[in-house]
């Protein structure tokens, strides 16, 4: 795995005990928005270690990744799906108003966010 990659996934490792200690503290609109952060550098760490692909948008970071692993089954498709809900979750929480997200929505971020790191781990280190 390259350097700034394996960095990358250990950022979204922080992310998402973050997001986790956020939740444990009823601040779960700002648990959502660390939670999708861990999935963007996932999706990061995967197109710059397999592609030499570094973005920084997230539109961009989201359709590439979608291109280079959803569409080709190289990861699984929900992953994708997860990251692109997240970044909307994530809007809503920092930006929103009663958004209506509660523990359970951050709880259900963090496990998509904790799969995904850690599939990508395996996947990268065939």
């Amino acid at each position: 795995m390259k350097e700034y990659a394996s960095k990358l996934l250990d950022k979204a490792l922080d992310a998402i005990e973050a997001a986790e200690g956020l939740t444990n503290m009823g601040k779960a609109e700002i648990a959502v928005g660390r939670a999708y952060y861990a999935m963007f550098y996932v999706a990061e760490a995967l197109l710059y270690n397999e592609f030499d692909i570094k973005l920084n948008q997230h539109g961009q970071v989201i359709a590439a990744y979608g291109k280079n692993f959803a569409k080709t089954k190289a990861l699984d498709p929900k992953y994708h799906r997860w990251l692109r809900d997240g970044f909307e979750k994530r809007i809503s929480g920092d930006y929103g108003v009663d958004t209506g997200i509660g523990e359970d929505v951050a709880a259900d971020m963090i496990n998509q966010a904790r799969d995904f790191l850690l599939d990508a781990r395996k996947y990268m280190e065939k």
